[in-house]
């Protein structure tokens, strides 16, 4: 196999591993697209990096913020309490398939005063280790393909209830390991994320029940190309806004109940053409595009073929319950769902936390709803450290 076609494979197998294919990448007759699922470049920035949110369904966007709003929604960190504190999460990934593949990442925070707030994360995706060879199946090289992303966001309080904040980004994939044509080099680009957070205590008491909502635009920058800008691809530019409700039920027990919607903000893929088969004619979608990023960020909204019908299979749910005992004991589970038509990620998730004087130790597991997914059994490890806590404890 050519060192081209090696490349191309590692392209189409990442691709894959991002979208679970038990439906047939088959489309129904006539003029509706049925299965029409949208890829985009380094994909990996949509996967779940920390366990606390991954037990809940993927849903985050508007609970109560700890050192992973990065990736969440960075406007939380202004309502942080501590001053400083960082987390550490490790996700084995398709583990069903291979063995070498993860996702590692740190993310924390710093808090300037009252009001304003900065924060990092960097998240490094290993895709293990890809032997290549020649057209004659002689051995080239081993290649680690692999991709990071290093961020930084500002929050600021605009009101005792309500916060924003920006993140910049620095997105970098390496997919060939300089082996290919000379034409294939590492993609980089820039992105950014603008986000809010609503949070308001209210009830019997006072501060008992707790209702926060929030929205995270994120990803927003430009294409990325692997071939000096003759081909670019779209980043997964990504719209999540969602609502969390949290309850006191008295000094030792507390209920937090989250919902969180997802919208991919790229272009749907076109029909680009017909073809005709022993069933009758099979529409074929065309995934080229080369209009702006943002233009095509206000078009995802109307331009899926199937109309308003298939735009609502774009939206992506998630559903989070969380249980705390005594403010040092969690209990997480929730559900994500998928269209079938879309990618058909179903699946429930379960996880624990224990918070300790110096650090909270969290872990989740997935259980996907249809039999032989490749995100069965992914599990995932996070560490968080307040560093305010551990002082304490020097002294």
């Amino acid at each position: 196999m050519s060192r081209r076609a090696n490349l191309s494979l590692i392209l189409v197998l990442i691709s894959l591993a991002f979208v679970h294919t038990s439906y047939s990448q088959s489309l129904a007759t006539g003029q509706e697209v049925q299965y029409n699922p949208i890829t985009t470049a380094v994909p990996f920035l949509t996967i779940t990096p920390d366990s606390r949110h991954g037990a809940m369904g993927d849903a985050g966007v508007a609970t109560s913020p700890d050192a992973n709003a990065q990736y969440w929604n960075p406007s939380k960190f202004a309502f942080v309490k501590d001053n400083f504190g960082f987390a550490l999460s490790y996700t084995p990934w398709l583990r069903q398939l291979v063995n070498d593949i993860n996702l590692a990442y740190v993310s924390g925070y710093y808090k300037i005063d009252q009001m304003q707030t900065i924060g990092a994360s960097l998240r490094y995706f290993s895709m293990g280790e890809i032997l290549l060879t020649d057209m004659n199946g002689s051995s080239l090289a081993n290649v680690s393909p692999n991709e990071f992303a290093f961020d930084v966001s500002y929050s600021r309080k605009l009101s005792e209830s309500l916060s924003g904040g920006v993140a910049i980004r620095y997105i970098r994939s390496d997919l060939s390991g300089g082996i290919g044509p000379e034409s294939y080099v590492p993609g980089h680009t820039f992105a950014t994320d603008v986000s809010f957070f609503y949070t308001h205590n209210f009830g019997i008491t006072g501060n008992d029940q707790n209702i926060s909502a929030g929205i995270n635009l994120s990803n927003i920058g430009g294409k990325i190309s692997y071939d000096d800008g003759q081909n670019k691809e779209f980043l997964p530019a990504n719209l999540r806004l969602g609502t969390t409700y949290t309850r006191e039920m008295d000094g030792n027990n507390s209920i937090a109940l989250s919902l969180d919607f997802n919208k991919l903000m790229v272009p749907s893929p076109q029909v680009s053409s017909s073809t005709t088969s022993g069933s009758g004619s099979i529409v074929l979608p065309d995934n080229s595009n080369n209009a702006s990023v943002v233009s095509s960020i206000f078009s995802s909204f109307t331009d899926a073929p199937g109309g308003m019908k298939e735009e609502l299979r774009e939206i992506n749910y998630s559903i989070g319950a969380e249980y705390w005992y005594n403010h040092q004991f969690a209990v997480r589970a929730g559900y994500f769902h998928e269209s079938e038509y879309k990618g058909n990620r179903k699946f429930l998730s379960a996880g624990l936390g224990l918070k300790m004087n110096i650090c909270s130790i969290d872990f989740s597991y997935l259980i996907p709803v249809q039999q032989n997914n490749p995100l069965a059994n992914t599990v995932r490890f996070t560490l968080i450290f307040d560093l305010k806590s551990f002082n304490k404890g020097k002294m």
